[in-house]
């Protein structure tokens, strides 16, 4: 991770504090673009999950505003459905969007915002745990982010090109 987020591709994360870690890849599209895919639950749908977990995922419900809910299902072994909910507590089309995390009582606050840079986005992606225990439970999460971003500049090329 030697590279830094004006690296164009190069995804970094980071953990900024005991209770904080931060994800930033700069993207080839415009700020509106990286929202519509991160806000569209049929473009979602096909970036969010990393390939490697091989497991389905669905999204039940992703209402992108002040109030709305998200609940996305993997399916897991034996029938077992694996549930990431919570609502948006603050959205800026096409500038930032936060929500809680609800699926457990050490859900962090997600943050992730989209900076103009030059015809390019740079998206920030925070997650502040209630803890330093909660983060170092949670931390995994976030380390899949570089595969999950990789999929979205897939999808955001393929996006542009139509």
């Amino acid at each position: 991770m030697g590279l830094n987020a004006n690296d164009f591709g190069a995804t970094t994360v980071a953990r900024k504090s005991d209770t904080e870690v931060e994800v930033t890849r700069v993207f080839d599209a415009p700020p509106h673009l990286v929202y519509r895919a991160w806000t569209t639950p049929e473009l979602f749908q096909r970036w969010w999950a990393p390939r490697s977990i091989g497991a389905p995922m669905r999204v039940r419900e992703l209402d992108v505003r002040v109030g709305g809910g998200y609940r996305i299902e993997f399916d897991g072994e034996d029938g077992q459905i694996w549930a990431f909910f919570g609502k948006y507590i603050e959205v800026v089309p096409n500038a930032r969007i936060v929500w809680t995390n609800e699926e457990s009582d050490n859900g962090p606050i997600s943050t992730v915002t989209f900076e103009e840079r030059d015809g390019k986005t740079l998206l920030t992606f925070r997650e502040l745990h209630p803890s330093k225990e909660a983060l170092d439970e949670g931390i995994g999460a976030a380390e899949g982010m570089p595969e999950q971003l990789a999929q979205l500049e897939e999808l955001l090329a393929e996006l542009a090109e139509g």
